[in-house]
């Protein structure tokens, strides 16, 4: 008997199961909150140069605010005064004159800026004065962080203590550190300090994305992706609630990651891998994980049969060869695949988080545009759940980008087909990963999606930088996400379809090989973040 099967014989699918997935839906709905958090606390308000030290030296008399605002700054097309110029003395004819100003001598600001704060009452911005010339720093600290999340994810400091102690201590760890960091990033007395401690952040989403290697069967497999996926909806969409409710970003901070104590306190229903267990001489221990988990599924009377000296043989049966991410280039169709799926995982992780990022490009409510851009891949998820099977999985990934890339030309001044295409988007993510996991070989599974991952992660690091390339043209950001999209759709029709095949289990069998490929619905896959093995 393998481990699958046993797993399978105990209910691979129960109760059990689902309370994992209940519990790691908690885990991974506070990710969103973090991951988008900078829409709100690095948000730049209205804001102008400072003039109180001039009307501290009586220059103005007794003027009006608007006045004096009229006198010391350029108005800009729109008339408001401008951002980042003051006039270099003050232009009092332009009290009686109406003339244009554009000809004025101006100075950039020399006192700092005061800020509107109807809409904020504290930014990064506003802290530390992250305007003007340093506004860049607003989305390299974005880039900062996400650099951080794919460092600590793919050089694997934590997974590596993953091995060598557990998983469930490290998932202890990773929500405390978690905590500690973002809770210590509120008293940062500066930029670079903020910057550092968030880099160190994002080792909660280390492990809560960890996959614990389930093995559902097939008729499973859509519905764990798409609840999985629908904790990014919800975190997302509470995102938007919670910043309209707090305004401060330390406050926000605070708020987004309280949920971690509900983390911390439900890590003690959440077991231990038993196949690490097994590995690491501990069959005793992963019997008790098993034997909870059939008592919980009804199964009792499978595992009752099984020693705990048993476990040992079932686990190693079969498997001896270890492969390294050096086999994903080995062979010609594997060097394919990991080209074809590593574009698509770049180019969807790019568009997805430059439209997430971007919540201030349609001239709504911030806070608005945060609720729908998470509401609108609640349908889209479920829109997936039903194309998965009825048509494939590639003409739903092919199609959900190229729909992404062709609404991204009717984003000026269209703000519901901007939505539609975010939900596209979403689509295109929850459809990547299950159909990754699907076509590469089960001994080559998790290097093969840790490889996709990280090039998203590199995706995800470079969204930012490409949103700050509107300064040269205000369509620029979108037009280069758009032939992103358009690159991937055509990339995916290059994929093979895995609807209603055994997946591969060796090399071998993705290069022709191994056994042939039949199409039932017997197979079984990697789809899910949590579960009893």
């Amino acid at each position: 008997m393998k481990f699958e099967d046993l797993i399978t014989e105990i209910n691979g699918f129960g109760r059990f199961q689902k309370m994992l997935l209940c519990i790691s839906f908690v885990g991974r709905f506070t990710i969103p909150c973090h991951l988008l958090l900078s829409n709100f606390i690095a948000a730049i308000p209205s804001h102008h140069c400072d003039i109180s030290s001039l009307d501290a030296e009586g220059i103005f008399g007794n003027l009006s605010r608007e006045q004096k605002l009229t006198v010391s700054i350029p108005a800009q097309d729109d008339g408001t005064p401008a951002s980042c110029h003051m006039f270099s003395y003050p232009q009092f004819h332009l009290l009686t004159n109406s003339s244009s100003s554009a000809e004025l001598p101006v100075v950039q600001c020399q006192n700092g800026w005061e800020y509107d704060n109807s809409t904020f009452i504290s930014t990064l911005a506003t802290q530390w004065d992250l305007v003007c010339d340093n506004k860049g720093l607003n989305k390299a600290m974005t880039s900062i962080f996400f650099v951080g999340h794919e460092t600590l994810c793919m050089n694997k400091p934590i997974f590596c203590l993953a091995c060598r102690f557990g998983r469930k201590p490290m998932l202890l760890v990773s929500c405390i550190s978690g905590m500690v960091f973002a809770l210590a990033s509120i008293f940062s007395s500066s930029f670079i300090m903020f910057a550092v401690l968030r880099f160190f952040r994002t080792s909660l989403a280390s492990l809560w994305s960890q996959p614990y290697s389930v093995r559902p069967l097939s008729q499973h497999r859509r519905l764990v992706c798409i609840i999985d996926s629908m904790a990014w909806a919800v975190g997302s969409t509470s995102l938007s609630l919670i910043a309209f409710c707090i305004r401060d970003w330390r406050w926000l901070t605070v708020a987004v990651t309280s949920p971690l104590l509900l983390s911390t306190v439900l890590w003690w229903w959440v077991p231990e891998s038993a196949r690490w267990l097994i590995a690491n001489g501990k069959a005793e221990k992963a019997h008790y994980y098993l034997h909870k988990c059939a008592v919980m599924n009804c199964k009792e009377e499978v595992i009752s049969k099984i020693k705990p000296e048993a476990l040992s043989i079932i686990v190693t049966d079969g498997g001896k060869k270890h492969y390294s991410y050096l086999d994903l280039v080995r062979t010609p169709k594997m060097r394919r695949l990991a080209l074809l799926t590593g574009t698509i995982w770049f180019c969807v992780a790019t568009m997805t988080y430059g439209i997430s990022l971007n919540i201030t490009g349609f001239g709504l409510n911030m806070y608005l545009t945060q609720f729908v851009y998470g509401a609108i891949e609640i349908p889209s998820k479920l829109m997936v759940y039903y194309l998965l099977d009825k048509i494939g999985r590639r003409k739903t990934e092919a199609g959900a980008q190229l729909l992404r890339g062709v609404t991204c030309f009717a984003w000026v001044g269209r703000t519901v087909v901007a939505v539609l295409g975010k939900g596209f988007a979403g689509a295109a993510f929850c459809t990547i990963v299950l159909y990754s996991s699907e076509l590469y070989p089960t001994v080559l599974r998790q290097n093969g999606m840790g490889y996709n991952s990280f090039l998203g992660r590199l995706g995800v690091s470079v969204a930012p930088l490409v949103l700050l390339l509107d300064s040269f043209w205000g369509h620029l950001s979108q037009t280069i996400l758009c032939s992103v999209a358009l690159i991937a759709s055509l990339v995916a029709w290059q994929l093979p379809e895995t609807r209603d095949r055994c997946l591969p289990e060796t090399i071998e069998d993705v290069e022709g090989t191994g056994h042939e490929l039949i199409n039932e619905n017997q197979s079984v896959a990697y789809v899910c973040d949590f579960c009893m093995t």
